[in-house]
């Protein structure tokens, strides 16, 4: 038993001399990253110590070489599914950036509605207010003023002009 476990260290130690190079190489065409490379190449050699049983001179290199498929498909796989979560997060995250931003923005924008509208006439500016921020129609502001639809909707029209060309101003 011992004389096999000696002759399977020899075997582990001679391959590791072979096949070294050829095992980083591969791995590096693979993956493309030096010292990942390295460490996996280590690996390779770490795992097939674990075969020590089962190795036998006409078989190691082929057992060296599946190790190593394993080991970078294990990697890859672990890259990219780190990869596709990295890029979750990073578009959760400028999601939420641009939501802020357009939220202050919005923000902005409704401060310099709410300021060109204090300036306007007290009628346009009842009848911005009522159709704008109360939701009403032009009709429902019509009967609740005491005058025609078609003098409301002028109103609106010019004061939705001068708060446009304000806001444009103020971009």
């Amino acid at each position: 038993m011992e004389n096999i476990d000696t002759t399977s260290t020899q075997l582990v130690a001679d391959s590791y001399k072979s096949y070294q190079r050829s095992v980083y190489l591969y791995i590096y065409y693979k993956i493309g990253k030096d010292e990942e490379a390295k460490d996996l190449s280590q690996d390779v050699f770490v795992r097939l110590m674990s075969y020590k049983q089962m190795l036998r001179p006409d078989t190691v290199k082929y057992f060296i070489f599946t190790i190593c498929r394993n080991l970078v498909a294990d990697y890859l796989r672990r890259y990219y599914k780190t990869q596709e979560i990295a890029s979750y997060l990073l578009e959760q995250s400028s999601s939420c950036t641009n939501d802020v931003e357009s939220q202050i923005i919005a923000n902005n924008l409704s401060a310099c509605e709410r300021e060109r509208v204090k300036r306007l006439p007290k009628q346009r500016q009842k009848i911005y207010v009522m159709s704008r921020f109360e939701h009403k129609s032009s009709a429902d502001i019509a009967a609740q003023l005491g005058i025609t639809s078609r003098t409301v909707e002028n109103h609106l029209f010019i004061s939705r002009k001068e708060i446009r060309e304000y806001i444009q101003e103020c971009i």
